[in-house]
């Protein structure tokens, strides 16, 4: 497939995009962004994500760039440019450039790029029969978890120590002792049949795959509960998963090199992921 991305109106090569360099979503991480998944062409739950993005702009007093229809015409363009079936459309919006300054004048005009990039959610499938291992790591993150801006230097080291540690994620843990969330998925445990995940507070960014599973768990009779749950109880629980837009209900087998369970995939996520996939197939028609 090209490699096309759009700022600010144009679509240019990806290796010509670029942005100011005052522009502050590089000075400060002044800016939000938004991972949507296409499959077979089409795009995953986009009103979620849409609503989601516009949401966190008025959380910072950025203003929507352009409207929702507007955006989601430009998304399939360049989706479409870019001959994607089965790819992620990144999308960042940043507050627009002035002279490096920590306050903003009113009235900026906001930067809007967009990337397209080739993704295999096949993969994702044997995951799923085989499950994966997190760490657990100490939440240095900002006070504001809920807003999906770029300031993600707390999380790019977490999912470096995952890397070192031989992981697939970690997990962040608050002075509490509670989980928050993974360093890009949200985090779940299943305790007693229940499905348990941390409530949507200023610490957990309310995943548009989360909010899915939650709804696929009730159509399945699955009872959920929102609440927090400490490292200890998930060692101890019977299953564990994680979910995002690029990772739809993947079973945690192992915590800080302890098994979950009996160190296997459960049968609360088998179902889920099952429920999840058929609702990926009647959005998209996509099948893995």
């Amino acid at each position: 497939m090209p490699r096309l991305a759009y700022v600010d109106g144009r679509v240019v090569p990806l290796a010509a995009a670029a942005v100011n360099v005052e522009d502050r979503g590089l000075q400060f991480a002044d800016s939000v962004y938004e991972v949507v998944a296409v499959l077979n062409g089409r795009l995953l739950d986009w009103n979620g994500h849409a609503t989601r993005l516009a949401r966190n702009l008025g959380e910072l007093g950025i203003p929507v760039p352009m409207t929702e229809a507007a955006l989601g015409l430009t998304a399939r363009r360049l989706i479409a440019l870019n001959r994607a079936r089965e790819a992620l459309l990144y999308i960042q919006v940043t507050r627009g450039t002035a002279r490096r300054d920590h306050a903003f004048a009113a009235g900026m005009r906001p930067t809007l790029a967009m990337t397209v990039r080739p993704f295999d959610f096949a993969q994702r499938v044997a995951q799923q029969a085989k499950g994966v291992a997190v760490v657990t790591v100490p939440d240095d993150r900002w006070g504001r978890c809920d807003i999906k801006t770029t300031g993600l230097l707390a999380n790019v080291l977490a999912k470096q120590a995952a890397r070192g540690a031989g992981a697939f994620e970690a997990w962040l843990v608050g002075r509490d002792d509670t989980v928050a969330e993974g360093a890009s998925t949200n985090a779940w445990i299943v305790a007693g049949g229940v499905l348990v995940t941390p409530p949507l507070t200023s610490r957990v960014l309310p995943g548009v795959m989360r909010a899915a599973v939650i709804e696929a768990a009730e159509g399945l009779q699955v009872r959920v509960e929102e609440r927090p749950f400490a490292v200890a109880e998930a060692r101890a629980a019977d299953e564990a998963l994680i979910t995002s837009t690029t990772v739809p209900v993947l079973p945690v087998v192992r915590i800080d090199g302890a098994p979950v369970g009996d160190g296997t995939p459960g049968p609360v996520a088998a179902r889920l992921a099952g429920a999840v996939w058929d609702r990926i197939a009647v959005q998209t028609g996509y099948c893995p």
